[in-house]
């Protein structure tokens, strides 16, 4: 399966750039998007951006990775 996950671009140099993720920082892939620039909010799929996304969205999405992480983790404590 594969996932496609929002991100923040923090930086541009041309067709690269640097996107924070969860406290990380990666360099990814800008050819598929039109003047990228440090701010947007990106969906990051195989470390390429593929798309620019609404900054609410985005959050929005984060948030609900957030949760769905810490239930997992709440059920591997558990034994679920």
């Amino acid at each position: 399966m594969c996932l496609a996950v929002p991100v923040k671009l923090v930086e541009v140099d041309g067709d690269r750039g640097l996107a924070q993720f969860s406290g990380s920082r990666r360099e990814v892939g800008l050819q598929l998007l039109d003047r990228p620039e440090a701010g947007d909010y990106v969906l990051l799929h195989a470390g390429f951006a593929i798309q620019k996304l609404d900054p609410q969205e985005a959050l929005e999405t984060l948030e609900l990775l957030d949760e769905m992480a810490g239930l997992r983790d709440s059920e591997l404590k558990n034994g679920i």
